[in-house]
Parts: structure tokens; sequence; C-alpha cells
């Protein structure tokens, strides 16, 4: 019966009419209708009654309008860390976070396999450069904490190279913290039944087939391992000034809405009224003689 069930649910995900694509499409044309200022400037407490996703993602992407702009202007720094589980959903909130925000001031950081000249560096010194500096938030799609993780488990690093990481990444991010920073560090959890259907959807979706890598298939052999690795990571970095935030990934809707409520609560911030603006006259034609549109590279019109 379970098995069925995951197959009818598998099934149902993977047809055209219900491909991740048309439902982002979707998503983005009803909040598009839905834009408008709510709420005095401050996290939301508690979900309203009967609330539909979309409204509540938008009343949230305005909060973070209202933060993005207290961060900018007090000149803060926030570090925001994305991890766990292959497939949990840390791509969709990272989508989520930044799409209504501005790329000058929030900007996402995922880094690629390290080069041999970085595997010669310090640990933490490739992952330095992208820090925060003033007025700007940064989102790591996965992080320092994949010599925790991934290399731990599969055997990219030494016992030597874990241990010494387990030792010393409370005391980078202390630093960090203690030099103005604000780190928020989430862990998305999503169990085995669910992670196997968001795979399989993934091999069979051509869209999203960039989203499963040789590598995330090979993990799913090492699934307790990986558990035993999370929990050893948290017992050591899991700290009073740095604690993880584990979100509750097997919905993904409610995953989103979840940790973007809790990311606007991390930050205290104040609704800034924007300045009011008026839109100046158009400078009067003097004469200009702008040259023909055929001699221009047009491109083609094919629609």
């Amino acid at each position: 019966m379970k098995k069925h069930k995951r197959n009818a649910r598998l099934k149902a995900r993977s047809t055209p009419r219900d491909g991740e694509v048309r439902r982002d499409a979707e998503e983005v044309v009803a909040a598009e209708g839905r834009w408008r200022v709510v709420g005095p400037g401050s996290p939301p407490t508690r979900a309203p009654r009967n609330y539909r996703y979309v409204d509540e993602l938008v009343r949230l992407q305005f909060e973070l309008l209202k933060m993005q702009e207290w961060v900018r202007l007090q000149g803060l720094k926030v570090c925001v860390l994305f991890e766990g589980r292959d497939a949990a959903g840390k791509g969709g909130v990272i989508k989520r976070i930044t799409e209504s925000l501005n790329p000058r001031v929030c900007r996402v950081v995922a880094l690629a396999t390290p080069t041999e000249r970085e595997r010669t560096q310090w640990y933490f010194q490739r992952y330095v450069e992208h820090l925060p500096a003033a007025g700007e938030i940064v989102l790591f799609d996965r992080s320092w904490y994949n010599r925790a993780g991934v290399e731990r488990v599969m055997g990219f690093c030494s016992d030597e190279e874990y241990h010494e990481f387990l030792r010393a990444c409370p005391l980078f991010e202390e630093m960090l913290v203690r030099s103005g920073i604000h780190l928020v560090k989430y862990w998305f959890s999503v169990n085995d039944e669910e992670q196997e259907v968001r795979f399989t959807e993934r091999m069979k979706n051509p869209i999203k087939r960039w989203k499963l890598s040789a590598m995330d298939v090979e993990a799913r052999k090492y699934w307790v391992e990986y558990s035993r690795a999370k929990d050893m990571m948290l017992e050591h970095t899991d700290r009073k000034a740095t604690p993880w935030h584990i979100v509750d990934a097997d919905n993904k809707k409610r995953a989103r809405l979840n940790c973007i409520a809790h990311l606007l609560g991390q930050i205290p911030y104040k609704d800034l009224s924007p300045v009011e603006l008026d839109l100046p006259p158009r400078q009067p034609d003097t004469g200009y003689k702008r040259p023909k549109k055929s001699s221009q590279g047009w491109i083609p019109k094919i629609y």
C-alpha cells in the first residue's frame, strides 16, 4: 500500500501539467496580481486562518523587502547558510527569497568543486572572500559544512582534516559573529521516501535533470552515513551564539513559508517608508534625427 501511494504521487507530479516550470510560472503570475504592502514592518508570528500559499508568500516577500532596506541603510552584514539532504528544497527557498530582492544587496554563493590551488589553502579561505560587507545579504547554497557532510562520507578529506574542521568551525563562526556578521544556519530535513520521489521526478523531467548529479545518486547509498555525519556535525557546531535551525522540508511550500518567516525574525528591522518619487517630464525634442531602424541589427521576430 505504501509503495502504491508513492508511485501514485510520483505519477501525478511527473505529468506535464504539473511540471515544476509550469507550477513556478503560475505562482509568479498569481503573485504579481497580489503585490500590495501590508503589515507594520515586522515578521509574522502566526499564519492567517485559511491562508493561501501564494498570498502568504507575497506577504513574506514584502517583509523581505523591508528587511533588505533596513540591512542596506543600517549597514548590517547578514550571512545565511542553507544545508541539508539532496533534493530537500534549499534551492526553492533561496529562489523565493531572492526573486523580489535587489541583487546588489542580496546575492547567492554556490561554489563549485575546489580547484587544485584551493585544496592547498586554509580550508575556510575560499569562503571568506564571499562573506558580506556592510549593507549586504549573502545566501550560501551549501557552505563550509561540505567538509562535515559530503567530504566526510564520500572520503574526500582525511580523518585529520575532518576532526580539525569540527574543532575549528565553531571558532571560525564565533569570529564571524564577533566581527558583526549576523550568521543564520538552516538544515533542511527530508525523509527517505520523499527524497526518493523527488529524485525520480528529477530523473524523468528533462528540465530538472541538471539538478541531479552523479554524486547525488551515489550519495543515496550512504543515507545512514549521512545521518551519522549530520548528527556529529550538530553535536560540535550547534552553539548558543551560532545555532542550527532545522527546517521540516517534507512539504516544500510549508518549508518555504516557515523558513522565510523564521529568517525575518532573526534580523530585527523596521519598516522604512520609501521616498516619494515624482516622474520628471521627458526631455523635449530639439530636432535630433535618429538613424533609420533598418540600419540596426534587430533580432528576428519569430513570435
